[in-house]
């Protein structure tokens, strides 16, 4: 049983400028809870317990969220606000929640060492703050199944089409019992005809203690970082490690797009607003179908895919829209 999660969360968010000037990326909403709140539910909703976030400078905000607000909820209790006094107080009741600071930005690598000494000897999960995994069953719950069958470090996969392989860590695993797979070796960021699979690492890790060592002799890469996926290749050869497919979706928040669409899709599912989300959006499409092609943007309506229509279409019509 995994008991353990570090949570890396200190980046600077610099796609998300001016935005993340004065608030971390992991703390922008999707649509009324942050993102490294869904980050942290998964966690608990595996069975951990204990959880170590990694943090810089400028990420105050994130350790103020997992604290108790005293003048907040007295104010809420005086109001008779009793779902809401209830909502922020499960928050800070949700796990044992630590911080460490990253001294210096230094990958992803460098973040989870900085855990070593919370972490000891025990296994535990790693869960990147800026990415959400929505699935029926959490991810890390079942990482951490995998981890009790096989007793051997797990990494979430994700399927991605073959020309996006570049993008990603790219892993060369074969098929084992129980639908996991061996993982032989990683790849970063290969080209497509020469990728061994389209199975891409997909933020969600349980690392046996063992990767601390390995960790510490990665040498520093592009830009002085860090990179765990070196780590994990000299992992993989001297001890088994084995890959998990992804069933569910991974929302990457780290870009504009996936954050609004991420949005977008989780403003479907939720209770307050799903059906008037669903109308706005008909009828967003109904415009969009009706637009007349201009000479800057040719393309008719049956040019353009469903669910990909042109950003600057959208914005030309929220402005004919517009007073």
């Amino acid at each position: 049983m995994i008991r353990k999660a570090v949570i890396p969360a200190a980046g600077f968010g610099t796609r998300f400028l001016p935005a993340t000037k004065s608030q971390p990326k992991e703390m922008l909403p999707i649509v009324d809870t942050p993102v490294i709140q869904y980050v942290v539910e998964e966690a608990v909703a595996a069975g951990i317990t204990d959880i170590l976030m990694i943090i810089g400078k400028g990420k105050r905000a994130i350790e103020e969220h997992f604290d108790r607000s005293f003048q907040l909820e007295a104010q809420l209790e005086a109001a008779g606000k009793t779902a809401e006094l209830e909502t922020i107080r499960r928050i800070s009741e949700l796990a044992d929640i630590h911080f460490v600071w990253q001294k210096q930005m230094r990958g992803l690598g460098d973040a989870i060492y900085c855990a070593r000494h919370h972490v000891q000897d025990e296994p535990f999960a790693v869960l990147l703050g800026d990415t959400v995994i929505d699935a029926e069953s959490p991810a890390t719950g079942c990482l951490s199944k995998a981890f009790d069958a096989c007793g051997g470090s797990v990494v979430l996969l994700e399927e991605v089409d073959r020309g996006r392989v570049s993008r990603y860590g790219i892993a060369d695993a074969q098929p084992v019992d129980g639908g996991l797979l061996r993982i032989r070796d990683f790849v970063e960021k290969p080209e497509p005809d020469k990728a061994p699979s389209n199975l891409a690492i997909a933020s969600r890790y349980v690392f046996t203690p063992e990767i601390f060592e390995y960790l510490s002799r990665v040498q520093p890469g592009i830009n002085g970082e860090i990179q765990v996926t070196d780590a994990m290749r000299m992992m993989v050869r001297e001890h088994p490690m084995y890959g998990l497919k992804l069933r569910g979706r991974r929302c990457d928040i780290g870009g504009k797009e996936g954050f609004v669409q991420t949005n977008v899709e989780f403003a479907l599912k939720h209770p307050d607003m799903a059906e008037s989300m669903r109308r706005f959006i008909l009828r967003l499409a109904d415009d969009i179908r009706k637009a007349k092609p201009t000479a800057e943007h040719p393309e008719t309506a049956e040019d353009i895919p469903s669910g990909a229509r042109r950003r600057s279409e959208d914005q030309q019509q929220f402005n004919r829209r517009s007073p």
